[in-house]
């Protein structure tokens, strides 16, 4: 397998739910257990050898940089990107990255944590010519169930996916391995919406339709977003200890 050196990020949102509660600094830029809650990201993608960060900006690009230079290690480039369109879906910000990326590259979100192990196990169960989601399987312990990005699988090929979904047997991640193909399909999911605007689910649904998306479960491992003050909260339990360092590949007390 082709070592996968470059990172997309997405983190041009507006953060809405989170700033109604008085967190009003991006969100990759909270501290949970006294860190940023991006440095954690950092930490699982520098093991996982990610030497190029692609950070698509949209709101506050400004202070959303600044925040986030002294949280890279000399190993990696900050490669910010700036969304015009950044009140669109979060497909029109992934397809901000197009020009940049001529090879298989991760993508994620910039308010998910992650556990090493879980970039390790993506990265390395990944089939380069597809598109590869990080899937939790465990229903039981994902934190908001109802907003939660479901997927049915077949096999190890995703087969439906969308947070309306009746029959589903494991939710995204937001964690990915893309072949570059996904820029293809996120245009021709914007391309059926007008021509304006797309999501990234989306985008993972025209290649589910022929049969490009594969799905890796995470097992036990552990992950949280962050969109609303109860999934701060939850992330902050876990977190929480003395080390302030998260255990990689640990499932949630």
């Amino acid at each position: 397998m082709s070592k996968i050196t470059d990172a997309v990020i997405l983190m041009a949102g507006l953060g809405s739910r989170l700033q109604s509660s008085g967190q009003n600094i991006p969100k990759p830029l909270i501290q949970i257990a006294g860190r940023a809650v991006f440095s954690y990201a950092i930490d699982a993608l520098e093991r996982g050898g990610i030497q190029n960060l692609y950070v698509i900006t949209g709101y506050n690009s400004e202070a959303l940089v600044a925040g986030l230079k002294p949280l890279i290690p000399s190993e990696m480039t900050l490669h910010p990107i700036h969304n015009p369109e950044w009140q669109r879906q979060n497909g029109v910000s992934a397809l901000a990255a197009k020009p940049h990326l001529h090879a298989p590259f991760l993508l994620t979100m910039g308010d998910h944590l992650f556990g090493p192990l879980i970039v390790d196990l993506t990265m390395r169960e990944s089939d380069l010519n597809q598109l590869n989601v990080a899937v939790d399987r465990k229903l039981d312990a994902i934190f908001d169930l109802a907003d939660a990005m479901k997927i049915k699988t077949k096999g190890d090929h995703v087969a439906a996916i969308g947070k309306e979904l009746d029959d589903y047997d494991a939710i995204d991640t937001g964690l990915f391995v893309c072949s570059t193909d996904i820029f293809d399909y996120l245009e021709r999911a914007r391309a059926r919406s007008g021509g304006n605007d797309c999501s990234l689910a989306e985008g993972v649904r025209e290649m589910a339709a022929d049969e490009k998306v594969r799905a890796i479960d995470i097992g036990d491992a552990w992950w949280q977003d962050i969109d609303t003050p109860e999934m701060l909260a939850a992330a902050e339990k876990v977190l929480g200890g003395s080390s302030h360092r998260f255990t990689p590949g640990t499932a949630a007390p």
